[in-house]
């Protein structure tokens, strides 16, 4: 090393080498925690779903001016615990409840969110929710739901402090069928 510059560089190579090493045990440490507290298989219970569909006539629910749109909407229960997706790297878990339901077409899906909440502390990761009415009302790219039937999940995003997002689904998943519209179609 003749120079200042040199030295610096060498310096500042061997910290962000150390830096890398330390970022990357700190998340081979984490995924491993959720691995053994079995966050992968926590078990979740859906029930008591009721469903209303309504036919709306705005943009903003997705249907054109002369042609309504069936919208849903949801209530029901949620109990479950979350306490073991936290640990000392969890800065957030984004929980939600999608429906998956058949598409148009045989090879086709569709997957939609009715409810969601952000727990940052895992006081708050028990939830046991009677008659939670969902916080969105959902359209379909069709114009009708057509009383297919599909299955709720609740599912995680846990927001990590260092490291990627981890996403998982509870076990527990819950079927339901799209009702008949409250209103006549025009």
């Amino acid at each position: 090393m003749f120079s200042l510059l040199q030295r610096g560089q060498q310096v500042s190579n061997q910290a962000i080498s150390a830096l890398s090493y330390i970022a990357f045990a700190i998340i081979a440490l984490f995924l491993a925690q959720l691995h053994f507290d079995n966050a992968y298989n926590l078990p979740s219970q859906i029930a008591n779903i009721e469903t209303s569909t309504n036919i709306r006539y705005s943009y903003s629910a997705g249907s054109t001016s002369a042609k309504g749109k069936e919208n849903s909407k949801i209530k029901f229960d949620i109990d479950t615990d979350l306490s073991s997706l936290f640990n000392w790297n969890t800065k957030q878990v984004f929980v939600y409840l999608t429906a998956t339901y058949p598409g148009k077409s045989p090879e086709s899906s569709n997957r939609v969110t009715y409810w969601d909440k952000i727990i940052t502390d895992p006081k708050d990761a028990k939830l046991s929710l009677k008659s939670v009415r969902g916080k969105y009302s959902v359209y379909d790219r069709e114009f009708s739901f057509r009383e297919r039937n599909a299955t709720l999940a609740l599912e995680w995003n846990i927001q990590p402090w260092i490291g990627p997002l981890v996403f998982g689904t509870l076990e527990g998943g819950q079927g339901f069928s799209f009702s008949k519209p409250e209103k006549p179609r025009k």
